[in-house]
């Protein structure tokens, strides 16, 4: 297949576009290299698909519709899977227009070129943001998602109704992905694995918000590529059970679904701190923080939806996953071993 993937140079997009390369497909990678966090990161990330013949690069800005379109008219990719966004929670509270931008009308953009030039499948990056203030724990995808605590949690929700519109009306099938704090090699460097190691390391002192009781479903990078791509193949249908009289959110009489896909392990914060503290063989300074703006005090998927839908099973616990980061990061920054 010929496969469009948008945020190639980000942590998500470059794992899963090297993943559908070694499958045989064919691969088109968008991404504006924004400069939230080190571009030359993006770039070494790149540098492992643009030398390869089967993956062709355009570096453009998914919040330019009209380029969108002559990309998708040029290209005709059979299927699309939509990890651009501009990310983060925080940031979102300084610079609501990045987020109005990229995650809303870069959203609409590629929608509507899916319609003008119909593909197989959307996948698209939601995320476990959308519970928002809901403190039912495990999060399951029946579970309202209707109060959001940040702006880019209310982006993800809208992305998924935007969805299903365009399910609904013409038929396009799409599938939404809920993200649960994905980390591993390659990561971002403005979430928590990386920035605890950078200080841990540097020896100076880590924030932790909500005074240490927070907890969080860490997913490692691996794991959400199998489910994507595993998702990618499984294209949704009409869901003859479905009823406008009891509507359940995750599905539709559309091709539409909704799915979580994380680790189904919420992980203390604390606990996580001390296997990355032995990853690393050395302690953490520890400032404690009350909660932060947009944060929620915990995260948990329910996966059996995913489970049954994919036969996604999530194999990497953060005992085997952080020390895989640590190895990572120590090569990639030079750091003695």
């Amino acid at each position: 297949m010929k496969i469009l993937v948008t945020g190639s140079a980000g942590f998500i997009g470059h794992q899963v576009a090297l993943r559908l390369l070694a499958s045989g497909h064919y691969v088109l990678g968008v991404d504006n290299l924004s400069p939230y966090y080190d571009v030359a990161l993006k770039r070494d990330r790149l540098a492992s698909l643009t030398s390869q013949s089967t993956f062709s690069f355009f570096e453009q800005d998914i919040a330019d519709v009209a380029a969108v379109d002559r990309l998708f008219g040029a290209h005709r990719p059979d299927a699309v899977i939509h990890l651009a966004a501009q990310a983060g929670v925080r940031y979102s509270l300084e610079n609501p227009e990045t987020y109005i931008q990229a995650n809303l009308v870069g959203f609409s953009g590629i929608l509507e070129a899916c319609r003008r030039y119909p593909v197989a499948h959307l996948v698209y990056a939601s995320s476990s943001s959308v519970y928002g203030l809901n403190a039912k724990l495990p999060f399951a995808e029946s579970d309202r998602a209707d109060h959001p605590a940040s702006l880019y949690a209310a982006t993800k929700r809208s992305n998924e109704l935007m969805a299903h519109a365009y399910s609904h009306l013409f038929a396009i099938p799409t599938t939404g992905l809920r993200f649960f704090t994905v980390y591993g090699p390659w990561g971002r460097p403005d979430m928590a694995p990386f920035l605890f190691t950078r200080s841990i390391l540097d020896g100076k002192p880590i924030l932790i918000f909500n005074n240490g009781q927070m907890q969080r479903d860490f997913t490692y990078i691996d794991d959400i590529v199998a489910g994507v791509c595993n998702v990618l193949s499984h294209i949704p249908t009409s869901d003859d059970n479905w009823s406008g009289d009891a509507p359940l959110p995750n599905a539709s009489s559309a091709p539409y679904r909704i799915f979580n896909i994380g680790n189904n392990r919420t992980v203390p914060l604390e606990m996580f701190l001390t296997v990355l503290e032995s990853a690393l063989g050395k302690k953490a300074i520890r400032e404690y923080l009350p909660m932060q703006p947009g944060d929620v005090a915990a995260t948990y998927a329910d996966i059996d939806a995913l489970q049954t839908a994919v036969g996604f099973v999530p194999k990497t616990p953060i005992e085997e996953g952080i020390p895989r980061f640590v190895a990572w990061y120590k090569d990639y920054y030079n750091v003695a071993k």
